[in-house]
């Protein structure tokens, strides 16, 4: 099973387009990060967790020709704002995409694209079909997916097992109970905004205690901002079996 890493940014602490810091203007491609998103294949499968501002770009760029379902995290729209752009997989494929989120999420989803939802159908919107999850295990054809539920702020989130891999954007606090399913796992991906504090996101010291508490064999950082640092620098100073994501990272697990 393959999982590339289509985002590994945010929105949080991005300057304007316009913008000339060390980030913007990095030659570096990894500090070049559009918003946070991952995408699994497996044998019988091909699932993206969320789809922000940058979904269609996302898709071009890693040459997905099919799309089987699309996992969310939360309703924030760094997350979920390209939504529209799966029509073309409508399209191509003939069928409705499949999408799995949480009753409150797909309640936003319904409220900020009403047009999908209205009773006059108009054409080429986008079609779905919703599917309730919450803390319970779920399986998309051969992708058996393990929810586990952080706090942003006081926002639930949900971050997934998917084997020994688990995946968590958007986490301030994680419940001792949700903690346990993290254990022993082996590669952790977790959320690192920035150095200086915030409300609702891990800062690079908070995200590493974590890593250090559940010691997988590896960590990656990912939904990095620009406050955070450029990659090569902020990667020097990591633990040794901590590294920073970037877009277009592919792991086998």
């Amino acid at each position: 099973m393959k999982i590339t890493f289509l985002g590994t940014g945010t929105s949080q602490g991005v300057p304007v387009i316009t913008c000339s810091c060390d980030i913007c203007t990095s030659s570096n491609p990894k500090d070049n990060r559009l918003r946070t998103s991952i995408i699994i294949e497996s044998e019988k499968a091909t699932v993206v967790v969320d789809t922000g501002p940058d979904f269609r770009y996302q898709m071009l760029r890693a040459k997905v020709k099919t799309l089987s379902a699309i996992v969310y995290t939360h309703e924030h729209k760094d997350h979920t704002a390209g939504l529209d752009d799966i029509r073309a997989f409508n399209y191509s494929e003939n069928r409705k995409t499949k999408i799995y989120a949480h009753p409150r999420v797909q309640q936003a989803i319904k409220r900020e694209f009403s047009y999908i939802f209205s009773d006059v159908k108009y054409p080429g919107i986008p079609k779905l079909e919703f599917i309730d999850i919450d803390k319970e295990k779920f399986i998309i054809d051969d992708i058996e997916m393990q929810p586990i539920e952080v706090m942003h702020y006081r926002l639930p989130v949900l971050g997934f097992r998917i084997k020994d891999f688990v995946y968590i954007t958007d986490a301030k606090t994680i419940d001792e109970k949700e903690i346990q399913k993290i254990q022993n796992c082996k590669i952790l991906v977790l959320n690192a905004l920035q150095i200086e504090p915030h409300i609702s996101h891990f800062t690079l010291e908070e995200a590493l205690e974590m890593i250090a508490r559940i010691k997988p064999e590896t960590a990656y950082l990912t939904h990095i901002s620009h406050r955070l640092g450029k990659h090569n620098e902020i990667s020097s100073e990591l633990p040794k079996n901590v590294f920073l994501a970037y877009d277009g990272l592919v792991l086998e697990i």
